[in-house]
């Protein structure tokens, strides 16, 4: 850490987070400020070594990272530029206006931004317009004071108050912020792409959790006014329609009290019976449903007060003297009515946390809580909290207190992952739920909230399905998360027709054969900060055509989705269609089609390798011994590790997994295929696996041979048409001879 005198008596305090993250805040009234983030560590800061400064003329210089930033001793405005000396960020003015602290910086004219999480869902840049950041229903349930801009670097603003960013909305030269905590107080990551950016940003607030296995399976949420009979019959009709489903959520109507934000909640007596001799089974509805292979979901509202659990975890008491009688005058006539402090909040105990009232919900049967938008979106403009802030400072904050006691509690009371499920956030939320769109359907605009999402390294993201229209189904499936909700209605796929629920049997069907490729891509964004669900722009950053696109993404690295239009862009390199296996020029627009039994388009990118697993009725009925891989070989040579572990536990946190790593790479008229043997301590989860291999190619395979290992061949002799050859006992490379 530097702490730098400037001439108007002013500090300026810079930290060297990480190796790419500089903290750098300046004193207010002669103090620095630290924020709710880091005072309940969502963002954590390493101690750093190597931070060194020298001292010339009107200027402090810092190298860091390849870069150099200069501070003006006179003002403290800073200018960062990188290892070529082009200048990236130039500060213009520090100050305070109707009561915020601003930062001024000047644009640069091929410079844009992106970021700002779930605050629009009409773009994906956002040059030209203002983000106005604060937790609200509907309008803007995610937003986030990070972005990342074209040229290199990217910016959170160290606040959890209101705050309003400028990106050259009133003048084309300039952007910057309105801080309602009136501090200046930031991170600047750097970055050669919007990848490292992104891993700087989850260095500081916390990499995803890996959540449990079947959470990337197919969830039906019950309709609010279910009853027992009906949940059970609704389960019973997915596995005889042969629809894949793991999850069955319940929505408010489970409980016996409608909106219950209290600690006192419980089943609803008429809709879900349950003796209370039987509460934990073996013969009640959760039981029977279990016993089919489901997971459960119980739906939650709240309002209580999470803060004095957070001031107890990092070693504080607040709210004390709760215990104090109320003194009387000597010669008064006591009421014991009077003897103790009585709290406004008449929810919150503060003595207890919020998870502890949920174990007995978890011991009957419920894997996780959907903790719905009700009362953590709305203001409490008079409230004073444990910890004796005010709504202004927690508003923004309150919803990731709430997913990590969710998280954390729940995988306390289990030993297994927690899940935590939400539609709210502020920074470091990627690091501790999954969410879903709120109430804003299943279309592209909602669509275009999710990327934005996945811009601050979101990878749990999902919507409410949009089950009466094909393109809906075909969208909701090809999430990181798929999740049909019935809510107040009748959703349910057999409902939908015999077209839609043709469409609901192929898609989830297929997702399930996915799953080594969707949780291989899963574990991938705990460590690289890159999500399950990737904007175009991720992939393709100096391609410009693709930071106006809202309707494409990628799916993992190979597979690109195209939804709710009849004209796609390719970027650069070659395609095939999913569907068709039709080979496709990138590097430009053009239409596309699909049969009658689809809805929407897919792709696989050049290099793809895409691993299916068997068709199951839920992901953990079978272990996955046979894999079927797809190939698109590539000159440029491609690799994927296919990752696995037991699902459920914690123990993949101490290597407790399995990875395989497969590639491919065309050579002249040879395709090379290589299946390495299992890595890890659960390899032997691979022990008895075979694989057959298909190759999407234009070039006619006509023999293979074995260039090493242990390995046999069961295949025709010349190959078959489509190139599949059964493979046993990997660990060996086949060349196939074109």
């Amino acid at each position: 850490m530097k702490e730098f005198q400037l001439d108007n008596n002013v500090k300026l305090k810079i930290n060297r987070v990480n190796d790419n993250v500089l903290r750098i805040s300046r004193q207010v009234n002669g103090e620095y400020f630290d924020s709710a983030l880091n005072r309940y560590e969502f963002l954590k800061e390493a101690k750093q070594a190597g931070l060194t400064s020298t001292e010339q003329d009107s200027q402090y210089y810092i190298d860091f990272n390849q870069h150099k930033l200069t501070v003006e001793k006179s003002s403290g405005l800073i200018e960062l530029f990188n290892s070529d000396d082009k200048l990236l960020l130039s500060q213009k003015s520090v100050g305070n206006e109707a009561n915020c602290s601003t930062s001024w910086f000047t644009a640069q004219k091929d410079e844009d931004w992106t970021g700002f999480g779930d605050q629009s869902r009409e773009r994906l840049f956002h040059r030209g317009h203002q983000a106005d950041l604060w937790v609200r229903n509907v309008k803007s349930y995610v937003p986030l004071p990070f972005f990342m801009s074209t040229l290199g670097y990217g910016i959170v603003v160290n606040t959890t108050h209101r705050i309003i960013f400028d990106m050259c909305a009133k003048t084309d030269d300039r952007f910057g912020w309105f801080d309602h905590s009136n501090e200046m107080d930031f991170y600047l990551i750097v970055g050669d792409d919007f990848k490292e950016i992104l891993h700087g940003y989850c260095s500081l607030s916390g990499f995803p959790k890996l959540p449990p296995k079947w959470s990337f399976g197919l969830w039906y949420l019950a309709r609010t006014q279910a009853n027992d009979a009906e949940v059970l019959n609704d389960a019973m009709n997915f596995r005889r329609e042969g629809i894949p489903l793991d999850v069955i959520g319940l929505e408010p109507g489970w409980m016996e009290k409608d909106y219950d934000y209290s600690t006192e909640k419980d089943w609803s007596e008429s809709r879900f019976p349950i003796p209370f001799y039987m509460r934990n089974g073996p013969y009640n509805f959760v039981d029977a449903i279990k016993r089919m292979g489901f997971k459960l979901e119980l739906w939650l509202c709240q309002q209580y007060d999470l803060t004095y659990e957070e001031e107890r975890r990092i070693g504080h008491k607040s709210g004390e003297n709760t215990d104090e009688a109320t003194e009387f005058h000597v010669d008064s006539e006591v009421d014991l009515n009077f003897m103790t402090p009585t709290r406004m909040d008449k929810v919150t105990k503060p003595e207890e946390p919020w998870f502890e009232h949920l174990t007995k919900f978890v011991d009957q049967g419920a894997d996780f809580f959907k903790q719905d938008g009700s009362l953590q979106v709305n203001g409490f403009p008079d409230r004073l909290y444990g910890n004796g802030m005010t709504d202004s400072e927690l508003h923004n904050i309150y919803p990731i207190m709430y997913s990590r006691q969710m998280h954390q509690g729940f995988e306390k009371h289990t030993n297994r992952r927690g899940l935590s499920f939400t539609c709210s956030g502020w920074v470091g939320f990627q690091s501790w739920c999954g969410t879903w769109a709120g109430d804003t359907g299943g279309k592209v605009d909602t669509l275009c909230g999710m990327l934005n999402l996945s811009l601050a390294a979101h990878s749990w993201s999902t919507n409410d399905m949009e089950v009466t229209e094909p393109e809906g189904i075909h969208m909701g499936y090809f999430l990181p998360w798929a999740q049909i909700n019935s809510w107040n209605y009748f959703r349910q796929p057999w409902l939908q027709g015999k077209k839609l629920l043709k469409l609901h049997k192929y898609y989830s069907r297929l997702r399930m054969q996915l799953m080594p490729y969707l949780y291989s891509y899963a574990y991938q964004a705990t460590t690289t900060a890159v999500p399950m669900m990737r904007p175009l722009v991720l992939e393709f950053q100096n391609d410009l055509e693709v930071r106006t696109i809202q309707n494409q993404y990628l799916l993992g690295r190979d597979l690109m989705v195209v939804a709710f239009a009849d004209k796609a862009y390719f970027p650069a390199g070659q395609w095939v269609d999913y569907w068709t296996g039709e080979r496709v020029d990138g590097n430009g627009w053009q239409d596309i089609s699909w049969a009658d039994d689809r809805a929407g388009g897919l792709f696989l990118r050049e290099g793809a390798i895409i691993p299916h697993g068997p068709l199951m009725d839920h992901t953990d009925e079978v272990a996955t011994d046979h894999i079927d891989l797809m190939l698109v070989p590539s000159s440029k040579g491609s690799t994927f590790t296919l990752y696995e572990d037991d699902g459920v536990t914690l123990e993949h946190h101490q290597g407790a997994n399995s990875n395989t790593t497969i590639s491919t790479v065309s050579k002249g008229n040879t395709i090379e295929v290589t299946i390495a043997a299992a890595r890890g301590a659960k390899s032997d989860m691979a022990a008895n696996r075979t694989w057959a291999i298909t190759l999407l190619t234009d070039i006619v395979v006509r023999s293979y041979s074995i260039v090493s290992g242990q390995i046999e061949i069961q295949a025709a002799t010349p190959i078959p048409e489509n190139g599949v050859v059964l493979v046993n006992k990997p660990d060996a490379c086949i060349v196939y001879q074109t």
